[in-house]
């Protein structure tokens, strides 16, 4: 489908549609593609003048880069990209191996990742020869989990669903599933590595991530990330990341589904309690309301429950009351993006410079920073991961020649002390960076941005910078106090959610606005 073909026309203030989804990240246009593929009038409401939020890709510095990181994990194992056809309209992938060079702060030399377990060995061996062992006793527990994982997480989950997942792999992974979610991630690591370079970077990519320390009780999930690599292929789209919403969106439209960007809810309405207190649809900002009975949050639920749904029916009001009691959480990840006359070389890889990397404090320094964003500081050496877009696919590169760079620090919070306006933190991050690099990096920066958590919440609408995440597997799904977060269903009829906040939660995943559809489409 060509960028020019002429998308379907708005519908009218008052004209009935039969589902409205609010949030146009990609999870929120996956729900709506499914939706108008089914035959349902579907009206996708964006408050940004374009789609994808932190999916998206934008140009800079001559440029593309993307908002967050670039590496895919998840989103091929959903059958999305196969089922709305989105190779027919843009989507290519481009595989990455290794899809990670790790290293630790404390040096060292760094080892790859590879999607081939014996490649990932032979790289230990010249590398950590002490550490294959414990390696491959790794990958032969967590491999299972994590292959268990991947197929829950693409039904909505249940616990009939669950256990046939297992019973069809003969209960592969369960023990391990079982063990490690009660376990902390970095006790799970102790038992398999010593070194900083193996414990660290599978901490950076799991729990650090999350924003949470691995040494918590119950984080031992966060365990699974390097298996994760082994049972799924690491990719990113040609084009950038972005080319996953741009994709969906012609797919929507191509079923007929009609987009309205810079549209911001001001209210999801109701029927009266007399009535059944069902959904009726949503009024913008301006005033203009359209009419549905379904409507999907693709938001943040807090919004959704306590600034949209006002006021709420009688059947609400505990789950309203329930979420008023929930902590909003601060964001914690920056990104620097720049564009570089030269990719950087990592010392510690030698002389080929690298298209992805991660830098890994200690676990203790990582627990430490954890404490440290308490108090608005950031670890004098954070957790970093690297990118060189360009490198794997110059159709990001700046046509005039260099590089596009990206570099994503973790622990760094919304409430810095003394504010992130003026701060001299993000170029302190780059200038620890080249530390790690041949000479040159620095001089070699033509310009750059920070991404930190308030822009974030001034461009993406992410309250404090954060977006909301499920975490914890499907295990958590059973045993978390939000039952919207994983059945997709609100106590007001025909008011669904999907996104980060629900099973199984962030990265670029798509399972989350799939499931939503299944259920809608099954309820409605």
């Amino acid at each position: 489908m060509s960028d020019d073909a002429r998308p379907p026309e708005p519908p009218d203030s008052g004209e009935r549609l039969d589902a409205i989804v609010i949030g146009a990240g990609h999870n929120g246009l996956i729900t709506a593609a499914y939706l108008a593929r089914a035959g349902m009038r579907t009206l996708l409401l964006e408050a940004r003048e374009d789609v994808g939020g932190t999916a998206a890709s934008e140009s800079f510095g001559g440029g593309t880069v993307n908002i967050c990181n670039c590496d895919h994990l998840t989103f091929r194992t959903t059958p999305v990209m196969d089922e709305l056809g989105l190779a027919e309209f843009g989507l290519e992938y481009i595989d990455v191996d290794p899809g990670q060079h790790a290293m630790a702060w404390a040096g060292g030399p760094a080892w790859s990742g590879h999607h081939s377990l014996d490649a990932a060995l032979d790289s230990l061996r010249a590398t950590f020869p002490d550490e294959v062992d414990g390696y491959r006793r790794y990958v032969a527990a967590a491999r299972p989990a994590v292959e268990l994982v991947l197929a829950a997480a693409a039904d909505p989950p249940d616990p009939i669903g669950l256990t046939r997942h297992a019973l069809r792999r003969r209960l592969a992974g369960v023990p391990t599933l079982l063990r490690w979610s009660r376990k902390s991630a970095a006790d799970v690591m102790r038992s398999f590595f010593r070194h900083d370079a193996l414990l660290g970077p599978a901490m950076v990519t799991g729990p650090m991530v999350w924003g949470i320390s691995p040494e918590f009780p119950g984080t031992g999930l966060g365990a699974l990330t390097y298996a994760m690599r082994h049972a799924t292929r690491v990719g990113r789209p040609v084009g950038g990341s972005g080319m996953v919403p741009r994709s969906l969106q012609r797919a929507f439209e191509h079923h007929g589904g009609v987009l309205r960007t810079e549209s911001r809810v001001d209210r999801i309405l109701c029927e009266p309690d007399a009535r059944g207190g069902a959904v009726r649809g949503v009024a913008l900002d301006d005033g203009t309301e359209f009419a549905a009975p379904v409507v999907v949050s693709a938001c943040d639920p807090q919004r959704t429950f306590l600034s949209w749904l006002t006021p709420p029916p009688s059947a609400a009001r505990d789950l309203v009351e329930r979420w008023r009691g929930v902590p909003h959480e601060q964001g914690y990840e920056s990104k620097i993006d720049a564009i570089v006359s030269e990719p950087p070389v990592l010392t510690a890889l030698g002389a080929a410079p690298a298209a992805t990397a991660v830098v890994a404090p200690s676990l203790g320094e990582i627990h430490r920073g954890h404490g440290l964003m308490a108090r608005g500081e950031v670890l004098d050496r954070p957790g970093f991961l690297v990118n060189v877009p360009s490198l794997l696919d110059p159709t990001m590169a700046p046509p005039d020649g260099g590089h596009v760079f990206s570099l994503e620090a973790l622990f760094t919070p919304y409430g810095l002390r003394g504010g992130w306006l003026g701060s001299p933190e993000p170029w302190r991050w780059l200038e620890r960076f080249a530390e790690l690099c041949e000479p040159g990096f620095l001089d070699g920066i033509v310009e750059w941005r920070a991404m930190t958590p308030d822009v974030y919440e001034r461009d993406f609408n992410l309250p404090a910078g954060h977006a909301t995440s499920f975490a914890g597997g499907p295990l958590a799904a059973f045993r978390n106090r939000h039952p919207e977060l994983t059945n997709y269903e609100t106590d007001v009829r025909g008011l669904y959610l999907t996104g980060a906040a629900t099973f199984p939660g962030a990265g670029i995943w798509g399972a989350s606005g799939r499931n939503c559809a299944t259920v809608v489409l099954a309820r409605e």
